[in-house]
């Protein structure tokens, strides 16, 4: 039965792309794909489609693109695919006009082990809280946003050098499989969805704004390198570098190890050799930046980075 029932599958970005793309190679029967309109984008603002979009329209997938999820237009294009089982995964909040359309209902694929890390960045806050473990939950979708009654979870660890680029990565190679799991399940018959447990603290994963990805140097080594994982490879983390002329230059941090050690130098105090190496002091250490970008310029180690650099006065701000 798993394979024969229709589905509807909801998603944008890569992550939704991967699930999408073991469904048709396991021959799911996706009878329709639901994403995001295409956007203007880049310097010439030409419309730019998601990754979910084009895959759709590769495989000749019947694909719907709504402004809005309440359009009579397209809640009668839902009809008409007359699906037994809506799937998403890094879509938008679903109104129960569509998420309670289909016989088997609606769920969501969402990288966390809810409860934890309800919300739009995951990934991302589980690496700068410095968790050790994460994983992937599907549940079925209510009125609230990933609140729902679990289907599935499984565990993964948090490796030492993860960062939200290689966590991403794993989360979606787990979590196509467990969507592949719960299709099954749903569809005999033999899922058992549970209450999400009632769980203190809760850690929120809210979207990523600006002020978030400012690097303060004010803050332990460790923390800030756990701040940069968490936003490497993007959004990621940022800095200005002023300059003995006052001169204001943003940079963004991609790879940084931490350094704990006693000092007296101001936060943000550049140490470098111009050669090989560049701490820059914080409460209580260093951070050594090994991967940076700056601005208008391509993304370099700290050694391509530190021959045009000369500056022992300059130093790193926070906005």
């Amino acid at each position: 039965m798993s394979k024969s029932a229709h589905i509807v599958f909801m998603g944008t970005p890569d992550f939704a792309l991967g699930v999408l793309q073991l469904l048709i190679e396991k021959h799911y029967h996706v009878v329709g794909v639901v994403s995001t309109p295409d956007k203007p984008a880049g310097r010439g603002l030409e419309k730019q489609s998601s990754a979910v979009s084009l895959y759709a329209r590769s495989q000749n997938i019947s694909l719907a693109q709504p402004t809005s999820l309440k359009d009579p237009a397209f809640l009668a294009q839902l009809r008409e695919w007359n699906a037994d089982l809506y799937i998403v995964v890094a879509f938008r909040m679903i109104p129960k006009e569509v998420w309670s359309l289909p016989r088997l209902g609606t769920f969501n694929l969402h990288a966390s082990l809810l409860p934890q890390y309800r919300g739009a960045a995951p990934i991302n806050w589980a690496l700068i809280n410095g968790e050790t473990v994460t994983g992937v939950t599907t549940f079925l979708i209510d009125h609230q946003i990933d609140t729902g009654h679990i289907l599935f979870q499984e565990s993964i660890s948090v490796l030492p050098d993860d960062n939200a680029g290689t966590l991403h990565d794993r989360l979606m190679t787990l979590g196509a499989n467990i969507v592949c799991r719960t299709i099954d399940a749903l569809t005999s018959g033999n899922a058992h969805p549970v209450p999400q447990p009632s769980v203190t603290p809760l850690h929120p994963a809210p979207k990523l704004g600006k002020e978030l990805c400012c690097i303060n140097w004010d803050q332990e080594p460790r923390q800030i390198c756990r701040l940069i994982r968490g936003l490497s490879p993007y959004p990621a983390a940022f800095c200005l570098l002023q300059t003995s002329t006052q001169e204001l230059v943003p940079i963004k941090v991609y790879h940084a190890i931490p350094i704990e050690a006693s000092h007296t130098h101001p936060f943000g105090t550049i140490l470098c050799d111009n050669k090989s190496y560049l701490h820059v002091a914080c409460r209580n250490g260093f951070i050594s930046l090994l991967y940076l970008q700056v601005a208008g310029k391509k993304r370099m180690t700290i050694k391509e980075f530190l021959p045009g650099f000369r500056n022992h006065q300059a130093l790193f701000v926070s906005p």
